[in-house]
């Protein structure tokens, strides 16, 4: 039997992946997570072939989460499906630990056929992340300048462009004020910017939310 867990802050999605996941004889769904302190305590106590993941949950970001994951269970297999950007977000994913990406609209074509693809062959990528993936290899958006971001800088960009303010994003990612005033400095040094309202334009126009 396929032992699956499923990691999605919104019930009908899991709902939805559960009865999807259903229809297969030998697969079952062994738990289910909201957030990211909910999955790392329960996943400890359970036996899993496979993880779905969500990138956008309460708490961790989801490559933080990749990354612990990969560290404390390194056979853990790791499937993400989410509603974020494959242009932005598979080739991260995947560099970060993950086993797969699909986007949640491909899910009901795609996800007992990528499931089974990384149990098989440890992969799962779609063509346009294949597509994605030789570009990166040719270097042909290497200059975009969000792409010298790290990771936690990334997502702080997109917390501030999602309309969220410096206290808020602290308390989330639990850090203090201060840090992340120097994070959101090093982002505007970086990407060129100066004011929220820029940076807010530059993530909407290159469709990073």
């Amino acid at each position: 039997m396929i032992n699956i867990y499923i990691a999605d802050d919104h019930p009908l999605i899991r709902e939805g992946f559960k009865k999807i996941i259903s229809k297969e004889m030998d697969m079952d769904v062994v738990g289910e997570a909201s957030n990211a302190e909910e999955l790392l305590n329960d996943i400890k106590n359970s036996y899993v072939d496979i993880l779905i993941l969500d990138l956008k949950m309460p708490g961790k970001s989801g490559m933080e989460l990749i990354k612990d994951l990969r560290e404390l269970y390194p056979q853990l297999l790791i499937l993400v499906v989410t509603m974020l950007s494959e242009e932005h977000y598979a080739i991260r994913s995947l560099k970060m630990g993950a086993n797969g990406f699909i986007s949640k609209s491909q899910a009901i074509n795609e996800l007992v056929k990528a499931i089974r693809s990384i149990l098989s062959r440890g992969k799962y990528i779609s063509t346009k992340v294949a597509d994605l993936l030789l570009e990166e290899v040719e270097n042909k958006n290497a200059s975009a300048p969000h792409k010298n971001l790290s990771e936690r800088e990334f997502q702080i960009m997109c917390m501030i462009a999602d309309g969220k303010k410096v206290k808020q994003i602290a308390d989330e990612l639990f850090l203090s004020v201060s840090t992340v005033n120097t994070y959101r400095s090093r982002i505007m040094q970086k990407i060129d910017l100066k004011t929220n309202y820029e940076l807010i334009k530059y993530v909407i126009e290159n469709d990073l939310m």
